[in-house]
């Protein structure tokens, strides 16, 4: 367990050095904030966002991207060095998914670069959201044919055998969950503070099941998150971008599916549920009952118009993220 943490503190260091250096790189090539009207889920102009975010103008996004790129060396390197049980295809399952998400977020974040809603550089959001689907499958099929995974443990009805219907159970928890972290991305802090509390409980609940490789991979991922928090909280230097919200989202299921309690899972991101369940529950509202049930969505939006603070917000989504998480590692170890 030494280890882990030391690994963290590794990944810590080395994503703190390269931070600022990126940012500037990130302002040199113009992957920043642009002018630009805020719309909502259903194509319709926020103006209160568009004037409570003037101040926001010229940030750069995209800071994910070195998280990617840490991680994934990072781990690489060090599961070599120690010597640990690699388990090839856990390993493919995590990078696939931090790579290919990763991928898929980058796109749409250089997009806003060039400001394009056509040809290759204009895919549309149900194209992008197949590609979702596409690659979370993938990695549930991994899960299924060559990690052996094909049951979920839930303690009060221990397991349940769901076949091959594994894959689409697990794509599903992947897509919701890559889809929930970029919905949060709204506020300074706010998603990568709630991905670090839920880190944490995954890294306990690792420790608990004994799997050192989990572990190293969470610890890695953790430190580098850490230091990148330092440069994102309020007033935020550098935001993650589509880049890293769809990818550490989609990583984060797959880490709670490895440790194989999805209730858990859902418990310990349940603000990241809130997030995405009021997001589909305006757009459901709107579809068959031609009405909006919150003034606004993402339930973080609907704050910021109630006149809540941007700190305040984020500050008391932590504190309702750490008790989530404990509820999780409650539900987890009883």
């Amino acid at each position: 367990m030494a280890q882990v943490f030391g690994f963290a503190i590794l990944s810590l260091f080395i994503t703190a050095v390269l931070l600022v250096p990126f940012i500037d790189f990130l302002y040199k090539i113009k992957l920043r904030k642009q002018k630009q009207k805020t719309r909502d889920v259903f194509n319709q102009r926020v103006r209160l966002l568009d004037r409570l975010s003037d101040w926001k103008v010229g940030t750069p996004f995209g800071g994910g991207l070195l998280i990617i790129l840490v991680v994934t060396f990072l781990s690489l390197w060090t599961y070599g060095l120690l010597g640990i049980d690699v388990k090839f295809w856990e390993l493919f399952a995590l990078l696939f998914t931090f790579v290919g998400f990763g991928a898929l977020g980058f796109y749409d974040d250089l997009r806003k670069i060039f400001n394009t809603h056509s040809g290759v550089f204009g895919l549309k959001l149900v194209h992008k959201f197949a590609i979702q689907w596409a690659l979370a499958l993938i990695i549930g099929a991994v899960m299924y044919f060559q990690l052996g995974y094909s049951f979920v443990y839930v303690h009060w009805f221990g397991e349940i055998t769901l076949g091959i219907i594994y894959i689409f159970f697990a794509a599903f928890v992947i897509v919701s969950f890559a889809n929930a972290v970029n919905f949060s991305d709204g506020l300074d802090g706010l998603a990568t503070g709630l991905l670090i509390i839920c880190l944490v409980a995954f890294l306990a609940v690792a420790g608990a099941i004994l799997d050192p490789f989990l572990s190293l991979f969470i610890a890695i991922l953790l430190g580098s998150s850490l230091a990148f928090l330092y440069f994102n909280i309020y007033k935020a230097r550098i935001w993650l971008g589509d880049v890293g919200a769809l990818s550490l989202g989609a990583v984060l299921a797959v880490i709670g599916l490895l440790t194989g309690k999805p209730l858990s899972v859902a418990l310990i991101g349940g603000v990241f549920v809130l997030e995405v369940g009021s997001t589909l529950l305006q757009i459901l509202s709107r579809r068959f009952l031609n009405r909006r049930i919150l003034p606004a969505t993402p339930i973080h939006v609907y704050f910021v118009k109630r006149g809540w603070e941007e700190p305040k917000i984020v500050m008391r989504a932590w504190l309702l993220g750490v008790v989530f998480a404990l509820l999780g590692l409650y539900i987890a170890f009883i």
